[in-house]
């Protein structure tokens, strides 16, 4: 089954080492919660509170988080904190009156934008900014057909769920969604972004053969779910050529790599010189507060705001731009998207060394504070998806938490927060090696 590597580390009863205190808190989360969710680790960690990059469980022990984007500029940022507290005592409500926080922000995040993005609408999750790009792209092509890579990831709604393939065998493709492999050139021969184009290519011709006309190319700039893809620079750019030459839209999902976390740009897009339609965001825009929004050229949305009206009760209320306000401000006053570069540097040199004493290591790839490290079996490259969450497994008795990616479930997805120092980096490392030399 396609996932994205949390099911291959999921907890399973009568695994790990659970104390009688954390056993009743899972017997109280099946009784309460149901049966879909899932839990980290064969030994689930019972956190109560984060502080920087570091998580805290209920003994008071210090886990270092190498994992969890949504806390982009550490967890419980006291700036954040501040500004989400003092506007909540103030004001908090929606969109439909007047208000300038949000414009304020609005503005602001723009500013960070090519001109032509030049809109933008305000949303809860990065579910729902996709399922709003989905909107507005068919209403603006008249399309209905997407095209999604082979294990992406792009939300949870219906119509998104539809356009998500990590999602597994459980939740069928919609009929018009067609998916096309991850740019990963151990599989793809000769030029990278012509083989890219040629399989975009291949799947709106397929969508034309059964009458479906194409409205939209939708990737995650870094390719997250499919094991981290982030280069060469540029080579998405005949892809987005394709699908606008047959009448559809390119939609940059930002919601993993966006805010800086590649170092060299704020943007992934950015990194492959290509202006996209649309460009959704989420998980890090709030640093844990549910913020996220859709940023737009105006000709896209000129049909569907003709005809329809959006409202979103909690969409760009006045506590979450305040609190998005502050994380774009702690980005740009802390300097983390060049923390991000430097410090990713330093992280990837670092995995390439240790890759020279474990033979397990594969290839890595990486951009700035978002790495994809290969797990593998032998020099056939051959994926390794139970070393993986061994490894996974042995990290998180380490007290490092990290967790795995891609379609066959052995790529360790390093996505630390932006604040990560090089003394963070040689910790997590040490414990790595370790690990590394038990499994």
């Amino acid at each position: 089954m396609k996932n994205d590597g949390t099911m291959v580390n999921a907890y399973v009863p009568g695994k790990g080492n659970l104390s009688a205190e954390d056993q009743a808190l899972v017997a109280r989360r099946v009784r309460a919660l149901g049966p879909a969710y899932r839990l980290f680790y064969e030994t689930p960690v019972h956190l109560v509170r984060g502080e920087g990059v570091w998580l805290y469980d209920a003994e008071g022990n210090a886990y270092l988080d190498t994992y969890n984007n949504v806390a982009s500029v550490g967890h419980c940022h006291p700036a954040v904190v501040a500004a989400t507290a003092r506007q909540a005592a103030v004001f908090a409500s929606h969109t439909r009156y007047l208000h300038d926080t949000v414009l304020d922000y609005a503005e602001r995040l723009l500013g960070h934008f090519p001109p032509e993005l030049s809109h933008v609408m305000f949303t809860c999750t990065g579910s729902e900014a996709n399922d709003l790009a989905f909107r507005i792209a068919r209403a603006h092509t008249g399309g209905t057909g997407f095209i999604v890579t082979e294990n992406a990831y792009h939300g949870v709604t219906y119509a998104i769920a539809a356009m998500s393939p990590s999602l597994g065998e459980g939740v069928p493709l919609g009929e018009h969604v067609r998916t096309i492999p991850a740019p990963d050139p151990l599989r793809m021969t000769g030029d990278l972004g012509a083989a890219f184009a040629a399989e975009v290519q291949a799947a709106i011709d397929d969508m034309l053969r059964h009458g479906i006309k194409p409205a939209g190319l939708i990737v995650d700039t870094i390719f997250s779910s499919d094991g981290v893809y982030e280069g060469p620079k540029g080579f998405l750019a005949p892809a987005v050529a394709a699908i606008r030459a047959a009448g559809g839209v390119f939609i940059a999902d930002e919601v993993q790599p966006g805010f800086g976390r590649c170092g060299e740009t704020m943007w992934g897009f950015q990194r492959h010189g290509v202006l996209p339609d649309m460009v959704s965001l989420g998980k890090p825009m709030g640093n844990g507060y549910p913020v996220a929004g859709l940023v737009m050229q105006p000709g896209v949305i000129a049909a569907f705001g003709a005809k329809a009206r959006y409202f979103n009760t909690f969409g760009g209320n006045a506590v979450a731009a305040a609190t998005a306000m502050a994380v774009l401000e702690v980005i740009e006053s802390e300097g983390l998207q060049e923390n991000a570069r430097v410090v990713g540097d330093y992280f990837a040199q670092g995995l390439r060394d240790l890759g020279k004493r474990h033979d397990c290591l594969g290839p890595l790839r990486a951009a700035g504070l978002f790495l994809g490290q290969d797990i593998i079996a032998g020099d056939a490259l051959t994926p390794d998806a139970a070393r993986t969450s061994r490894i996974v497994n042995g990290l998180r008795e380490a007290r490092v938490l990290i967790s795995a990616t891609g379609p066959r479930s052995n790529v360790l997805k390093i996505r630390p927060p932006l604040v990560f120092s090089k003394a963070n980096v040689d910790h997590f490392l040490q414990a790595f090696d370790q690990v590394l030399a038990r499994v």
